[in-house]
């Protein structure tokens, strides 16, 4: 599969699962048609593992369909919000970015038409074609990014910057002040990928747990 074998995949992805809240499964539940179908059945079995439903969404036929990353007054419209994380200038570079977070399990908007996939897009690569992804997969993103090297990058070496590291929230109460404790050997996880867990400690909520995420100065 490139980067990782299917079984890699796998355990990564439904490890990533098993750490993050149920309001985030929701929302990624509410987006399934973009993940990969590995990442869908991982997240089915999470959502089954926790006796998870996605609630029906109140609307009526002439409400429009609701736009990636604008708020919509649902309180997980912060974890939905989309960033960016790269501009891609050639259709194989976008290709190469599309398999990257695939492999991630990520779901991505490429352009203003917010197009799931390289095929779905009808901007001008010559001009330059945003890459953004919703703010609760960013952590898993930005290390997966690591590994994209652009073929076509017309970017000037001195305008590059690495992609800004997000506030670590606590799963459990959402606050932002908690605590890295130590790094944690996972052997479930490919070493080419994260060799290793972040364990953290919340210093709201006294909630712990480890994750894949960045690891941050407290």
């Amino acid at each position: 599969m490139g980067i990782l074998d299917a079984g890699g995949e796998w355990l990564r992805i439904s490890e990533h699962y098993r750490n993050i809240t149920d309001g985030e499964l929701i929302a990624l539940a509410r987006q399934s048609s973009a993940l990969t179908s590995i990442a869908q059945q991982a997240l089915a079995n999470e959502m089954s593992r926790r006796c998870l439903k996605v609630p029906p969404e109140e609307e009526t036929e002439a409400v429009p369909k609701p736009v990636p990353g604008e708020p919509t007054g649902s309180p997980y419209d912060e974890d939905r919000c989309l960033v960016e994380i790269c501009t891609v200038w050639s259709q194989r570079d976008a290709l190469q970015v599309q398999r990257l977070l695939d492999s991630a399990g990520i779901p991505f908007f490429m352009g203003p038409e917010k197009a799931t996939g390289v095929d779905g897009v009808t901007s001008s690569f010559d001009k330059g074609v945003s890459v953004q992804i919703m703010q609760v997969g960013y952590p898993w993103a930005r290390q997966v990014m690591e590994y994209y090297e652009p073929a076509d990058d017309q970017t000037p070496r001195e305008e590059k910057e690495e992609l800004p590291e997000l506030a670590v929230r606590c799963p459990k109460c959402r606050s932002s002040e908690v605590v890295f404790e130590e790094l944690v050997q996972d052997p479930t996880i490919a070493v080419a990928i994260s060799p290793t867990k972040f364990k953290w400690t919340c210093d709201s909520c006294g909630h712990e747990w480890e994750d894949e995420g960045l690891l941050k100065e407290h």
